[in-house]
């Protein structure tokens, strides 16, 4: 299934968050946050919007609408929830 959003909008896939700490602690998936990174899979027809497809970005901790496509967890956001861009 291919997802195409409309106007302003943004679809991402969220990055995976790490399963360890930094001082090898296992953290179970209940406990784990949801991460606010995330990959640009495509962008809708707004030529406001300044990134662009592949772009790894920052969005807010509670934007976006969830969505699940092909059993994988992809979100879609307004443009202006995005941060930054991570190089």
């Amino acid at each position: 299934m291919k997802i195409t959003p409309l106007g302003d909008r943004v679809l991402v896939k969220q990055e995976e968050a790490d399963q360890q700490t930094a001082g090898g602690i296992y953290i179970p998936d209940t406990a784990q946050e949801k991460t606010q990174n995330g990959v640009v899979l495509a962008i809708g027809d707004d030529e406001e919007i300044k990134v662009k497809v592949k772009d790894k970005v920052v969005y807010d901790k509670y934007a976006g609408t969830t969505i699940k496509v092909d059993d994988e967890e992809q979100l879609i956001l307004k443009a202006a929830d995005i941060l930054a861009v991570i190089s």
